[in-house]
């Protein structure tokens, strides 16, 4: 499995401001271990001295993105959400013409989800015009281990980071289709890995089957899904699909870059 780009990954080119990618970083990592991580625990994650890392997380403080909670462990703050409110409705414009499209293409409801924290959260939407179309809501948040778009995203991410990511979640039981084990999910995620494509077979909701793939060199943990009642989401009907996200997702990818 590989990691997505960070900050550091791109220290090297020219013209960058070193401390600014240095605390965006700061910020990616937080969030990508749940929003809420100590000073040391940092350290190790990010590669940089002690004294660097307090510094910018003092800073980071002072303007209301990060707060400490009475463990004296650093926390996402509340003022990142209007970074996030803005940042997801242009997400929702530059998607929405691929969603459109895949729609058309395929019949069924099309979405842009998130990995953000611990949880899926859904950007946009373009719904299906036929009957028991699916009524997953922008907004919407769940959790990633009974989501396609949720294993499609964490097959990329290192295995320290999903086993640590399902600790704190708990791998709560869904419908009887819910993979519930550590093991079992690895497993699952290794087959995703190879297929390059993920599917939630009735795992979040019973009689809704989906299937998805990740935006590709994208800014954020994104992922493209089609889903609808598994009546129609057959094996065919996924094969189908899968071209066309892969499609749609590449690109989305473009217009994001």
């Amino acid at each position: 499995m590989t990691s997505s780009a960070s900050p550091a990954d791109v220290q090297a080119r020219s013209g960058t401001v070193q401390s600014i990618q240095r605390a965006f970083g700061l910020l990616e990592t937080m969030a990508d271990h749940g929003g809420r991580m100590g000073l040391s625990q940092l350290a190790i994650a990010s590669g940089l001295p002690l004294p660097t890392i307090h510094r910018l997380l003092r800073t980071l403080v002072d303007l209301g993105y990060l707060s400490q909670d009475p463990s004296r462990q650093y926390v996402l703050a509340p003022r990142l959400i209007r970074l996030g409110e803005s940042s997801g409705a242009m997400l929702n414009l530059w998607a929405r013409p691929h969603l459109d499209r895949l729609v058309d293409e395929l019949g069924e409801s099309a979405n842009l989800a998130m990995l953000d924290g611990d949880q899926i959260v859904y950007l946009a939407q373009a719904q299906s015009q036929r009957s028991m179309r699916m009524f997953t809501e922008v907004g919407r948040r769940v959790l990633p281990h009974c989501t396609a778009v949720g294993k499609a995203i964490m097959a990329q991410m290192e295995p320290a980071q999903v086993a640590g990511l399902l600790r704190r979640t708990g791998m709560p039981k869904h419908t009887e289709h819910t993979i519930t084990d550590p093991e079992g999910f690895a497993a699952a995620l290794v087959w995703v890995e190879k297929h390059g494509y993920a599917v939630d077979d009735e795992e979040q909701e019973t009689g809704v089957r989906c299937v998805a793939v990740v935006v590709p060199d994208a800014p954020a943990r994104l992922g493209l899904s089609v889903s609808g009642p598994a009546s129609r989401m057959t094996e065919e009907m996924v094969q189908r699909a899968v071209p066309a996200l892969v499609t749609a997702a590449a690109a989305l990818s473009t217009d994001l870059s």
